[in-house]
């Protein structure tokens, strides 16, 4: 048999590539419960183009599970705690799994009380955001989460790394339209397209990080390797990237990003934090109109000249991998099936 090529794409069924995850998944530590949420959530993020939270991820979930680092078995443990708060421990496990326990609770508390708080503590979060608040906006509802991560940021002005990527994902639905979602790093850029440039042996733009010794560099390989990443947008990133740090973590009960050591476990890749969750009943306010002024704005935004909407190319990347399959290298596919055995 010859050897795969590296960069030649095939197409893959969604259905397919899921329960190739789901396998992977299973065969290295996690229960089939676990298994499948991570299975879907990877499989759309390969789906909708954001490969660095894609089939990318699935050596760092193995390498992970193995490490004896995080419970890929773990039963989250869901508490009402108010009308319109909801606390979950994921137990050491995924975020995901305790997102998925907690979901049906937080949108009844939700359209009950017109607004829901789920805090997510004791939890491991390796993908991508925005699959987590999607699916609100899917029922008519807004919903805004925030997550941190392992120290890799140096804040504005600071000399070391505190905090992590803490991105912050948003979704509100749009009449006639896609769901208004959006998934941003507070960082320069996510820590993952960083390790796919390093991969890739390409530079980055100016800006992006910096080396062990704090000079700035585009060189990827020097800031995995002792630098750091910056804030995006000087003090103003950081300023938000210490909010993440509030929300994720002190509000949750969860880890800030510099409070595990994994040094213990070889092969770890998981930053043990904590998420918060955010979801809102706009028909409580306005009725059936907020997605039509969603819908006001996205049309107001295009008369202005603006050509892509936030999130638009994940769900053309959607669109095609619907009809053709999802993209994948030949030599990424031969990877899967290896650790499917």
């Amino acid at each position: 048999m010859s050897a795969p090529t590296p960069g030649l794409a095939v197409r893959v069924p969604f259905a397919e590539l899921q329960a190739l995850l789901q396998a992977i998944l299973q065969r290295h530590g996690c229960s089939a419960a676990v298994a499948a949420v991570l299975a879907h959530n990877c499989a759309s993020a390969q789906r909708d183009g954001a490969h660095s939270h894609g089939v990318f991820r699935i050596p760092g979930y193995v390498s992970t599970l193995a490490s004896g680092w995080v419970d890929g078995q773990a039963v989250p443990a869901v508490t009402d705690v108010a009308a319109g708060h909801v606390r979950v421990d994921a137990r050491g496990g995924f975020a995901q799994p305790a997102l998925a326990a907690a979901r049906a609770l937080v949108v009844d508390k939700a359209r009950s009380a017109g607004i829901a708080v789920l805090a997510i503590h004791n939890s491991h979060h390796f993908a991508a955001l925005w699959p987590d608040v999607e699916p609100f906006a899917n029922e008519g509802l807004v919903a805004l989460s925030v997550v941190n991560s392992m120290t890799c940021v140096v804040p504005h002005g600071a000399r070391k790394p505190l905090f992590g990527t803490n991105p912050i994902a948003f979704a509100a639905p749009c009449a006639g339209h896609d769901p208004i979602v959006f998934d941003m790093a507070t960082s320069a850029m996510a820590h993952g397209d960083v390790q796919i440039a390093a991969r890739a042996g390409e530079r980055l733009a100016e800006g992006m990080g910096v080396d062990a010794a704090g000079q700035p560099t585009t060189d990827p390989k020097a800031i995995l390797e002792g630098g750091a990443l910056l804030p995006f947008g000087g003090h103003k990133g950081s300023a938000l990237s210490m909010m993440v740090e509030l929300l994720a973590a002190a509000l949750t009960g969860g880890h800030f990003s510099w409070e595990f050591d994994w040094s213990g476990h070889p092969g770890a890749k998981t930053p043990w934090t904590g998420q918060l969750i955010i979801v809102i009943d706009p028909s409580q306010a306005e009725g059936g109109r907020f997605a039509e002024r969603s819908r006001e704005l996205v049309e107001q935004m295009q008369a202005v000249g603006l050509t892509r909407m936030p999130g638009e190319r994940r769900y053309r990347e959607r669109e095609v991998a619907g009809r053709d399959g999802v993209a994948l290298t030949e030599q990424e596919l031969a990877g899967l099936r290896e650790l499917a055995g």
